[in-house]
């Protein structure tokens, strides 16, 4: 994807090195992400897991447990992310036979000056991390993939919703 030249990047200076942007004249306004991902599998893993046979125990309660965990650190992860008082955090997995395998989708909540969109983006990246820990006994060619914004609401910018 091409960025538009005349847009300017807000986490560049005028020197062209990395800052953390100066949010504290924006509005709070209440911001919502969803975000979404998935995790591919074997047959057999997936049957498994399934079955509730996989050998580290609970694999898709721990996977979104450590979702939500994660989308709770976002801005010790990320390198110029702000710290955001989060409302909400959901991540839900589930079961797709055609992959075979998981889909996640990750929404987190936050009344702020700045959206939520990577809290959404590294729930749903940790809660596949997780998934293939706890299942890689059982398949370590697992493929994690498809992790992108389905939509936000909220700030300057409005809406988006990702065009299918």
């Amino acid at each position: 994807m091409v960025q538009d030249s005349s847009q300017k990047l807000s986490h560049l200076d005028a020197q062209g090195e990395a800052q953390m942007v100066d949010v504290s004249a924006k509005a709070v306004t209440r911001r919502e992400a969803v975000a979404a991902g998935q995790v591919q599998m074997s047959q057999a893993a997936f049957a498994a897991i399934e079955a509730g046979n996989a050998p580290k125990g609970d694999v898709l309660g721990t996977a979104k447990l450590a979702g939500i965990m994660a989308a709770k650190q976002t801005d010790r992860l990320i390198p110029l992310c702000h710290s955001l008082p989060l409302h909400k955090v959901e991540v839900q997995i589930s079961p797709d036979p055609q992959l075979p395998g998981y889909r996640i989708q990750a929404t987190a909540i936050a009344k702020a000056e700045t959206g939520v969109e990577m809290e959404a983006l590294t729930a749903v990246s940790v809660a596949a991390l997780t998934l293939y820990d706890m299942a890689k006994a059982l398949d370590k060619s697992m493929e994690i993939g498809a992790i992108h914004l389905l939509r936000k609401t909220g700030g300057k910018s409005g809406t988006y919703v990702k065009s299918s």
